[in-house]
């Protein structure tokens, strides 16, 4: 059992308000980024004790299956979810099942808040960015959406060395996109063809691409900026009740072009991850948008229905100071 300190509050979560999931049975309790410390433990956990500061991915493991043998606990089986197959965050404690695989020690020099924006968003660019493509200093990655994910994305690939391009509709998320190290900007207010932006402002495409929303028009926009034997990643959740992205199959064939979907991190990445962020000293806290309290979390959700007004870095529910 974890007592909850900050929650992240998703735009997964507004999937899950709209009814886009139908694991998430009512009543249900959403929340599925979380940071806290164990105010209990099973009797047969090992290795951890009460108080120990924690996080755990956003999609738990069960340890056993084929895909957890192979260290692919991201893909598990028998995975759950806190916030969509179980109850989630949005509350003092969540349970937490098969505790020592899927519990991440969180470091002291780690806010419970930054930890908390590590679950989902975060953690899920990181593998999308590093861990899918052999990605290489001087490489053009272009990131469609700059919310929580799109913004972590810019993030971790201008510290690895990789040109950026951002593309929003917002400008004020294209601003905050420059600031976390984006060298190029292509607002799809402005620009008719998104894409083709990209492709020119790369000389040729990017090699990896990436949906950081969700909608058909965004994942189609992707898959088009890539370069030959470039590769698209989807980030975003794509439920079919938003339609089907149209994917230009014949550009996929004749350029040698990788569609890749990605699902969240394994707890045992989580080490690497945090190890990355601290030699490239990257400051997590620059992507927190909104700290606010758990009763107001329904209004931010709400304020999700417009997919712009979301694009202001991580929204964090703090419960305890």
């Amino acid at each position: 059992m974890i007592a909850v300190e900050a929650t992240g509050v998703c735009r997964s979560d507004w999937h899950t308000l709209q009814g886009h999931d139908e694991a998430v049975v009512l009543p249900h309790v959403a929340g599925h980024e979380l940071a806290g410390r164990i105010a209990a433990l099973g009797r047969d956990v090992r290795g951890w004790t009460v108080g120990d500061r924690v996080t755990v991915p956003f999609v738990c493991a069960c340890g056993r299956c084929a895909q957890c043998a192979v260290g692919q606990q991201q893909i598990c089986d028998a995975q759950f979810q806190p916030g969509a197959t179980h109850w989630g965050s949005f509350a003092d404690l969540v349970a937490v099942d098969h505790a020592e695989v899927n519990l991440v020690r969180v470091p002291d020099r780690l806010s419970s808040v930054a930890a908390a924006a590590l679950g989902c968003r975060f953690a899920t660019a990181f593998r999308a960015v590093l861990r899918h493509e052999d990605l290489r200093p001087g490489h053009w990655v272009a990131v469609h959406g700059c919310g929580g994910a799109g913004l972590s994305a810019v993030l971790l690939a201008a510290a690895a060395g990789a040109l950026v391009v951002a593309v929003d509709v917002s400008a004020a998320a294209l601003a905050l996109a420059t600031e976390l190290g984006a060298v190029a900007t292509v607002n799809g207010s402005d620009v008719p063809d998104t894409a083709a932006a990209v492709v020119e402002l790369t000389g040729g495409g990017a090699h990896l691409s990436l949906d950081c929303v969700g909608l058909p028009a965004t994942c189609a926009a992707s898959v088009a900026s890539l370069r030959k034997r470039g590769t698209h990643v989807q980030v975003g959740l794509m439920p079919p009740a938003q339609g089907v992205p149209p994917i230009p199959w014949h550009r996929v064939i004749a350029g040698e072009l990788r569609m890749v979907g990605t699902h969240g991190l394994q707890a045992h990445e989580y080490p690497g991850m945090l190890r990355f962020v601290e030699r490239a000293g990257l400051d997590l806290d620059r992507l927190i948008g909104a700290r606010i309290s758990l009763d107001d979390v329904p209004d931010a959700l709400m304020a999700m229905e417009d997919p712009v007004a979301a694009r202001a870095g991580v929204t964090v529910a703090e419960l305890r100071t």
